[in-house]
Parts: structure tokens; sequence; C-alpha cells
């Protein structure tokens, strides 16, 4: 495969479309490229690979959060899985449902939970992650090991970035 860096035709529409609000195009350029990137990655791997398990990718997400740190209460897992907590409900049902966790009341507070992954869940993860590797490989396999380091941290700055000024924003 070649490298294909040049400007993709939507990306030119956008541009020419807010050019007059005095935007930051280059700032809109490398934040909707992330979007787009991991939109395409997200429903490649959803149908590829997870569907086969069961799995959607927030699913997916939330089973390698359990795998790689261990049990978490609700609160906790779905930051860590960067979903509402609404949305854990469901994810944690199917998850249930596959085996995958499970989930334990908080001694004299109900209403909380502690989810942890089973060993099924252990398992799967260790014959997925792999097979999920290879589609990160493939997605980067035009990438230098240098331009894969540079760019995971650049991503990290715009991480701590956005996690800085959500964690001092007011409410």
């Amino acid at each position: 495969m070649g490298r294909n860096t040049s400007i993709t035709s939507t990306e030119q529409v956008a541009i020419s479309h807010v050019r007059a609000l005095g935007i930051d195009a280059h700032s809109m350029s490398a934040i909707s490229n992330v979007f787009r990137v991991a939109n395409a990655l997200r429903n490649y791997s959803e149908q590829r690979l997870l569907k086969k398990y069961g799995l959607s990718f927030s699913g997916f997400t939330v089973l390698w959060v359990l795998w790689v740190l261990g049990a978490k209460q609700s609160h906790e897992l779905a930051a860590e899985s960067g979903i509402a907590k609404s949305t854990l409900t469901g994810v944690m049902k199917t998850l249930l449902t596959l085996g995958f966790v499970t989930k334990t009341p908080i001694p004299g507070d109900r209403r909380r939970v502690v989810a942890n992954i089973t060993r099924k869940g252990t398992r799967t993860m260790k014959q997925i992650f792999p097979l999920f590797n290879q589609i990160e490989a493939h997605a980067t396999a035009d990438l230098t090991e240098i331009e894969k380091t540079d760019l995971a941290r650049a991503l990290r700055v715009i991480l701590h970035t956005v996690e800085q000024q959500v964690n001092h924003s007011d409410p």
C-alpha cells in the first residue's frame, strides 16, 4: 500500500463551508480526522471481529478495562471505558448474559456494584485481543515506528488537554 496523505474531499468541503467563520482549519482537520479514524476502526472491528463474539465496541472496551485493570465499581468502569453510566447498564447486561463478567453488590450499599471479568471473559480477551491488534497493525501499516510513536504522543497531548479542561470547567 502506498502512503496517501491527501486531504479528503469531505475535509475540503468542510473547510470551505466554515472558512468564513474564522475557524482554525488545522485544528478542525486534526480533530475531525481523529473522529473519522476512530469511527472507521470501530465499525470495521465490530463487523469483522467483535460481532462473532457477541460484542459491540463498547462491550469490548468494557471487557478490556476489566481484563487489564481488574475489578471496578460501575462509575469507575464507565469512566475508564469512556461511556456513559446509562450505556454501561446495557453493555453489562450483554456481558453478563455472555458469561464474560460478574456483578457483586457492595456490602452496605445495594445500589453500587463491582464488576469483574470471569475466566470465560479472560479466555475470550486472550483470543480477541491479538486479532484486534492485527486490525490496529493493519491500520497503521503505512506509518513508520517513529510516526506511530509521534502519533501516540500527539494524541496523548490532546487527551490530557481535554481532560484538564473537563476537570477545570464549571458544571
